[in-house]
């Protein structure tokens, strides 16, 4: 049975945020397809990961023999995130954009996972090739050719991290414009940001059933 690890960042709960709106349809069309599958779900705002400490960092690069009490419980506590990675079979991710960039508390989830020697830069990585799918929603619009295409740092910093250091097979949704609703100035958006939204709520299922499908066979 296939495994899919469901992670949310967003500090809003419900439909009040779009990540989460988007990855719940996505979870929902995987559960549809594979009933029989396993979905493991972190709610990083609600249950925030530690951030990475010394011990946690130091103890990646020594044997377990020579760990000190402090980074044997940090490095054990680092494990958990890196195994739920490892057995998953596909993961999904909701990552909204705050302040140009991604949420904290996942910045703080990638740090404990990865993990030089183990599953970034190594050869026998448990996790190469685990497709990935990050919605990867905005208040605005930062694709190519508009005003803000350089404050873009949330897919540059994620291909850099989950495609390029830790070898995912990387595909990202992105429904943007999601503050047209709420800010007048921004009113006559509004049927662009539908149709963002409308069009990621239509991936997310296409794209999960997919998956479910490919993983099932």
């Amino acid at each position: 049975m296939a495994t899919l690890l469901h992670i949310d960042s967003s500090v809003f709960q419900g439909p009040a945020s779009t990540s989460r709106t988007v990855t719940d349809a996505f979870r929902k069309a995987w559960e549809e397809q594979h009933p029989q599958g396993t979905v493991v779900y972190r709610d990083l705002a609600a249950d925030p990961v530690p951030h990475i400490t010394a011990d946690a960092h130091t103890a990646g690069f020594a044997p377990a023999d020579a760990h000190t009490p402090e980074q044997a419980a940090a490095f054990a506590e680092r494990l958990k995130f890196i195994e739920e990675v490892e057995q998953a079979d596909a993961i999904l991710i909701g990552a909204p954009m705050y302040n140009y960039a991604i949420p904290s508390t996942l910045k703080a989830w990638l740090d404990n996972v990865i993990l030089v020697g183990r599953t970034a830069m190594a050869e026998d990585s448990k996790i190469k090739g685990t497709p990935v799918t990050v919605i990867a929603s905005r208040g605005g619009s930062y694709a190519p050719g508009t005003p803000r295409e350089g404050f873009e740092y949330v897919q540059n910093y994620l291909e850099a991290v989950l495609r390029d250091t830790l070898g995912m097979d990387l595909d990202f949704i992105v429904p943007e414009l999601t503050m047209a609703p709420h800010n007048p100035a921004m009113s006559e958006l509004v049927p662009l940001f539908e149709a963002s939204r409308t069009k990621a709520l239509d991936s997310a299922a296409i794209k999960a059933k997919e998956l479910a499908e490919r993983l099932a066979a």
